[in-house]
């Protein structure tokens, strides 16, 4: 039987990447200098130190500019509010979101079978499973989820007939 899965993943190695071309740039900009600003990963969370409210917004651009030209999605990360820090900085965390919510699986379950589509969805923790008869319909089904528009991305992997 035909079926694929639909899963958020971001790759971390990727992330790091992002990370540190934020990071040279930063090093190398003028209104930068002197400036302890820097970006930091620890597993699966993001935090970003500045001076000022200036510095850290523009240390939040720079790395979201360094996240698309690595082709990840800024829907992958869920940005906190600005924070102080110790030493008059200011922090401002962001955690990776991995895994699709239990709300979005859900709601991608209601839409699948509103449309009449005849797919099995299934939801497996934080991925979903979609298995039908006909590749077809399966595809059909994966344009139906792409039209929803989440903020976080979704990947459709292991297809097969």
């Amino acid at each position: 039987m035909p079926s694929f899965d639909v899963v958020s993943k971001t790759d971390l190695a990727e992330v790091d990447n992002a990370i540190n071309g934020a990071m040279r740039e930063i090093s190398t900009r003028y209104d930068f200098k002197n400036s302890e600003s820097k970006i930091v990963r620890e597993s699966d969370e993001i935090e970003m130190i500045a001076e000022d409210q200036y510095k850290i917004d523009q240390v939040q651009q720079i790395f979201r500019t360094h996240l698309v030209k690595r082709k990840l999605s800024t829907g992958a990360f869920n940005f906190t509010k600005v924070e102080d820090a110790r030493g008059g900085m200011l922090r401002q965390k962001s955690k990776i979101i991995q895994g699709i919510e239990r709300e979005i699986s859900q709601t991608i379950n209601k839409e699948v079978k509103n449309s009449k589509l005849k797919v099995q969805v299934s939801i497996r923790g934080d991925e979903i499973r979609v298995s039908g008869n006909k590749r077809d319909n399966l595809q059909a089904a994966i344009e139906l989820i792409k039209k929803i528009n989440f903020k976080q991305p979704l990947q459709f992997i292991n297809f097969r007939d």
